[in-house]
């Protein structure tokens, strides 16, 4: 059974064996204009750096992906997103996520110190500072239902859910359900029609 989040003091919470998402059309919406955040499209001032998009892209994620109930032992357990190696997002992660949740649970922004810590994210972003021990965090990773995020090469054929790529000024990326639904996670078929078809040479 799905569990979707809704707006209002009413939403509903995860129950065991249950879900968390989003969706409808005011998110799908709002997801198209992050994309043109991303496009590069201009505000009255100026354009979003790429780790706004990038912190805006994470943050948009959550709508458009389940995790399992069990991701949430506690109704008071955060919704954490860890970051391993070098911070790049500065602080536009912390101001992306601020004062929102995801099925109630509020977002907490962690810079991840030991391999240990790993599967208590709901996200993790691995830094490109990391790229030589990627494998060695992903097999840390495991199979717990964590939606890790990086934007280094062939990050999907080493077992990443998630790669940025820069095409131009223009961010984009690209998914590995098979990955995805191996950790246990429900990746929306709106958010797999957004995404960038990988390289499927060698690709999981």
């Amino acid at each position: 059974m799905a569990f979707r989040q809704q707006t209002g003091a009413n939403s509903p919470r995860p129950g065991r064996g249950g879900w968390i998402t989003v969706s409808g059309i005011v998110v799908w919406r709002l997801f198209w204009l992050v994309l043109l955040l991303a496009q590069g499209a201009r505000s009255q001032d100026q354009a979003p750096s790429e780790y706004q998009v990038k912190a805006a892209f994470l943050y948009n994620f959550t709508k458009f992906v389940e995790w399992p109930a069990s991701a949430f032992p506690e109704a008071s357990t955060p919704f954490t997103i860890g970051i391993i190696g070098e911070n790049p997002f500065g602080g536009e992660l912390e101001r992306a996520v601020k004062n929102k949740d995801v099925g109630g649970h509020r977002f907490a922004v962690k810079e991840i110190k030991s391999l240990s810590e790993l599967k208590s994210c709901h996200i993790l972003f691995i830094s490109k500072s990391e790229r030589r021990r990627l494998a060695e965090i992903l097999a840390a990773v495991g199979s717990a239902p964590v939606l890790t995020v990086s934007e280094t090469d062939r990050f999907l054929q080493a077992g990443g859910l998630i790669n940025f790529l820069l095409e131009g000024n223009k961010v984009r990326f690209e998914i590995s359900d098979p990955a995805a639904k191996s950790a246990g996670l429900k990746i929306s078929s709106k958010l797999l029609h957004l995404a960038r078809r990988p390289n499927r040479e060698g690709a999981k």
